[in-house]
């Protein structure tokens, strides 16, 4: 025997923070010769045998203090890749013993580079990885929790018994351990105890892949092996700008776009194909697409509709699928709910061979409380603050991560770069960035504190976000990073070297609130509510502006569009047909969420389909049309996109005509010379010889208008299109005597100059 009583019963009692210092093999000096002695730990078995199978040898191993620790001496001088047979009752296995494997692959840089919070790729350290060891494969597993008494692997493998592969503590609090012969689909847990021996059993925070809800364990895969098809696409964007170029998004929640019969085959997580029963509250009979019937059904229809970029509601790993996706569990972990990993990067690479961009929404600013989670994850306040006047959400029970700590901050610096790099996708859509921003966002007087200079705003969350928006750029050129920000925080998507916050980009939500609260009044009214419609263009150019009609706002008793809007059923399209319109010559780029461009009448239900028998329907119809005609007008025209935050890229021609609710404004390109007009009423009152002011003579084609027949409206025009008249007007030497259609946008270009046709005669 060769130890004492103590040093075993502190394997028995899995308090040891270093098991490697007992277990597994030992050399020994004896007669002046090496001998090894090899030690396990073995839960339930009656008798074990070293096996040393390049010696052709086995060795009996021998009690020692307790009934299933084993020791024995091996006399060999070399002792490599031995295994151990063990007999449980009528059962025998061979077994590679854990121990033997001294596997970090956490170098010192690597510990240096996470503590300090900057090491980008730290979730090809941390997790579950497919390695080899001294020839022999399995699976090599590392986790932060640096408070933790004690950590082991939890498993099919090992019976879900946490004495069996126990975790080695190296010096920054990272837990590590290989475990030969498992390996991809294996599922697994920590199982975490505290200092006071309270047992946590936690999913894996670097995990690439759990259970389908509402089971909870991480499972071993490889993100390694799904071979991409969209170089050309990806080269191209890393040298394209996308501010300069038309983005049209549409917003989806893969969950509720489309259901399939549940007695249809699916595709499962680990590749198979068989029926599946989905645990949620969908219509009987009803399941969801899987991710590869998602690309054959959702991108041709995006395609058609003519917007350039899918934007899903959060694909990371979530216990709810109430919740839309936005109380994450698993950060590294694709859902699994719609398929495998290889299955989502499947949808991305089609998306981008069909010239389609993704966009994901990202959720780094609160996570859930649920026990498998990040929430007390070693048996302290981890990831989260642990004085909830900081750490707590309480309008929706969720936990705040601590953006102090630098292995916090290096979590999500690295998950968003880890969606990027992993799964190709082409933009971010930070959620919630106000509530990450404000100290006191959603909490009454006396449940937050002021940051160290008395104020309210929340500096650590904005040192994380322009250290995250710098590092994905970095890494990723022509890529999206748009913040949901609903105050007036400065240079929200200025650069970083700016003192902003480096997104590229930043939700209009005072632009949509307004122009929801104009387009639900009567029309009468809008006489008195101008500023609604002109107050946007006075900060347009402050920020990098997407006009954003989103989720948010067809849920919770806001109705859906078409609801929203006044007067009977013929009104109502016209009204939502000039509220689009609009919204695709304002100045920003666009996003739609799903069911918009149909018109749905009830709001969005994310248990049920969209409500795709309304496509029967004639006016449901030409309302779609319409969508797709405006992506088309907006792809078509350079002077609608190229230039949207720039002050010289916009002027109004007039924009104080309340009496009418008209507006007018040109949309221009670099090239003066290249312009359109857009004269808007708001009203269902139509005006013949309406006098608009221009600046160059000649021809103006009538390239959109809102009104016409295609699209359900009334049909009023200018037949094709209006010559100048030489009449000063609105500040410009030339004129347009325009009919206005009710609830019209009429969009016009100069295509015809007088010098051009007299040159031709």
């Amino acid at each position: 025997m060769t130890l004492t009583p103590d040093q075993v019963a502190r394997i028995i009692g899995n308090q040891h923070h270093d098991p490697f210092e007992i277990l597994g093999s030992h050399p020994l000096e004896q007669n002046g010769k090496t001998i090894w002695v090899v030690r396990s730990y073995l839960p339930n078995a009656d008798a074990a045998w070293v096996v040393c199978p390049e010696a052709r040898q086995e060795y009996p191993m021998q009690p020692v203090h307790h009934p299933h620790f084993f020791e024995c001496t091996v006399d060999l001088p070399e002792l490599a890749n031995y295994q151990i047979r063990v007999r449980e009752g009528d059962h025998e296995r061979v077994i590679y013993d854990p121990y033997a494997f001294q596997s970090a692959r956490l170098t010192e840089f690597d510990l240096h580079l996470f503590a300090e919070g900057n090491h980008h790729r730290i979730y090809e350290k941390l997790g579950a990885h497919l390695i080899e060891v001294d020839g022999i494969a399995g699976v090599y597993f590392a986790v932060w929790a640096p408070n933790a008494r004690n950590v082991s692997v939890l498993g099919d493998f090992n019976y879900w018994d946490g004495r069996k592969h126990q975790m080695r503590k190296g010096p920054t609090g990272i837990w590590e351990l290989f475990i030969p012969g498992i390996g991809e689909g294996d599922r697994y847990k920590y199982e975490i105890k505290n200092q006071a021996g309270h047992i946590y059993e936690k999913s894996d925070p670097h995990g690439f892949l759990q259970e389908v809800r509402p089971k909870t364990a991480s499972i071993v895969t490889n993100l390694d092996t799904y071979v991409w098809g969209d170089r050309d696409w990806m080269e191209q964007r890393r040298h394209s700008d996308p501010l300069t170029q038309p983005i049209s998004v549409y917003e989806v929640h893969l969950g509720s776009w489309l259901h399939a019969d549940s007695s249809e085959p699916a595709q499962l997580p680990n590749g198979d194909t068989e029926p599946v029963v989905i645990v949620s509250e969908l219509q009987p009979g009803a399941r969801f697409l899987t991710y590869r019937e998602l690309a054959d059904r959702l991108i041709p229809y995006v395609k058609e509709l003519g917007f350039t970029h899918i934007e899903l509601l959060p694909v990371a790993e979530h216990p709810f699928d109430g919740s839309w996706g936005y109380q994450v569990i698993g950060y590294y972990a694709c859902t699994s709910r719609y398929g495998s990993p290889q299955d989502f990067m499947y949808f991305v690479d089609q998306c981008h061979q069909q010239g389609i961009g993704v966009l994901v929404d990202w959720v780094p600013g609160h996570f859930p409380r649920d026990g498998h989670g990040l929430a007390f994850f070693d048996g302290t306040c981890l990831y989260e603050h642990a004085d909830p006047r900081k750490g707590e959400h309480k309008e929706w029970g969720t936990l705040v991560f601590n953006y102090a700590r630098h292995e916090v901050r290096n979590y999500l610096v690295a998950n968003a770069l880890f969606w990027f790099d992993k799964y190709h996708i082409d933009g971010i859509r930070v959620d919630a960035v106000a509530s990450m921003l404000y100290l006191d966002y959603c909490r009454q007087e006396g449940e937050w504190l002021t940051n160290q200079y008395g104020g309210r705003e929340n500096l650590d969350a904005a040192d994380f976000l322009r250290q995250m928006n710098h590092v994905i750029f970095s890494y990723f050129p022509g890529i999206l990073s748009i913040a949901e920000e609903s105050t007036s925080w400065p240079m929200v998507s200025w650069p970083t070297y700016t003192g902003g916050l480096g997104f590229n980009l930043k939700w209009n939500m005072g632009w949509m609130h307004d122009m929801l609260d104009y387009f639900q009044m009567d029309p009468w009214f809008r006489q008195f509510h101008q500023n609604n419609v002109t107050f946007s263009i006075w900060y347009a150019f402050s920020e990098n502006f997407m006009l954003a009609l989103s989720h948010d706002e067809v849920v919770h008793g806001k109705s859906n569009m078409l609801g929203k809007m006044p007067g009977d059923e013929w009104l109502k399209l016209a009204n939502l047909r000039c509220l689009y319109a609009y919204m695709f010559t304002h100045p920003g780029k666009k996003t739609l969420f799903m069911s918009m461009e149909f018109g749905q009448w009830g709001e969005w239900n994310v248990w049920s389909d969209l409500e795709w028998h309304l496509l029967q329907y004639e006016p449901h119809q030409k309302l779609k049309q319409f969508v797709q005609d405006l992506n088309q007008l907006y792809r078509d025209q350079p002077a609608l996109y190229t230039q949207e935050f720039r002050q010289e890229g916009f002027e109004w021609i007039d924009c104080s005509d309340n009496r009418h609710s008209v507006v007018a404004f040109i949309r221009k390109t670099k090239d003066s010379d290249d312009f359109v007009v857009t004269v808007c009423n708001f009203t269902p009152q139509p005006h013949a010889h309406y006098r608009v002011g221009v600046p160059q003579p000649g021809f103006y084609t009538e390239l959109f208008n809102s009104d016409a027949r295609e699209y359900g409206g009334s049909n009023m025009g200018n037949l094709g299109g209006k010559w100048t008249d030489e009449w000063s007007y609105h500040h410009h030497p030339y004129s347009l005597d325009l009919c206005l259609p009710p609830l019209g946008v009429l969009v016009l270009k100069l295509t015809k100059t007088e010098s051009a046709i007299a040159a031709a005669d």
